[in-house]
């Protein structure tokens, strides 16, 4: 009996990234607008909260955790890690990105918080303000810098200069967001707490 042989690139690994991934991504997408249609409060703040409780703990863990590990180790090692720990960030925080941030605002239209005055309405500004530059930078400077290093560090001979630059930059744009997640922790606060 012939054992079949494997293609060493299936169709839908391309760069080394398996885009199957976009099937649970759509589908988590899918599933918090049928959330947000829905109408369902308990459901809209479980997305919510959950997207966020994700986006939070790994944008920490990474930024302030596995990002000065990382650092210190030497390129073999630091490659292995990064080309197995990239493919699956690369498609969950640009989900958690999207998914969180429109969860809470539809959330803050059914609350009633639009309603709000001042000084109380500063609070609905400084946390639209803040996931809105959250959400910019991850998907525009953190995905594209994690995409770039994982391009490199794919490559037979990766530039060592060009992986730590590019790595340094990856990790001090999640660290920013990790305080940038802290500080809307501290908003969300005072809005479960009331004003």
């Amino acid at each position: 009996m012939e054992v079949e042989q494997i293609s060493a690139s299936p169709k839908y690994l391309k760069f080394g990234l398996d885009f199957r991934n976009l099937i649970w991504v759509g589908a988590l997408i899918a599933t918090t607008i049928g959330v947000i249609l829905g109408g369902n409060d308990w459901a809209l703040r479980f997305v919510h909260i959950m997207a966020s409780a994700l986006w939070t703990g790994i944008d920490l863990f990474i930024g302030f955790v596995i990002g000065p590990i990382l650092r210190s180790l030497e390129l073999p090692t630091r490659r292995a890690v990064m080309l197995k720990l990239t493919p699956k960030t690369i498609f969950i925080m640009p989900m958690l990105a999207i998914v969180s941030p429109m969860a809470g605002w539809f959330l803050a239209v059914q609350s009633g918080y639009l309603e709000l005055d001042f000084p109380e309405l500063w609070w609905l500004i400084a946390a639209l303000c803040i996931t809105t530059a959250m959400a910019i930078q991850g998907i525009f400077l953190i995905l594209v810098a994690n995409f770039r290093v994982f391009r490199e560090l794919s490559k037979d001979q990766p530039d060592g200069d060009k992986v730590n630059r590019l790595t340094r930059r990856f990790f001090y744009n999640v660290a920013a967001q990790g305080v940038l997640q802290i500080s809307i922790i501290v908003i969300m606060v005072r809005f479960s707490t009331g004003f």
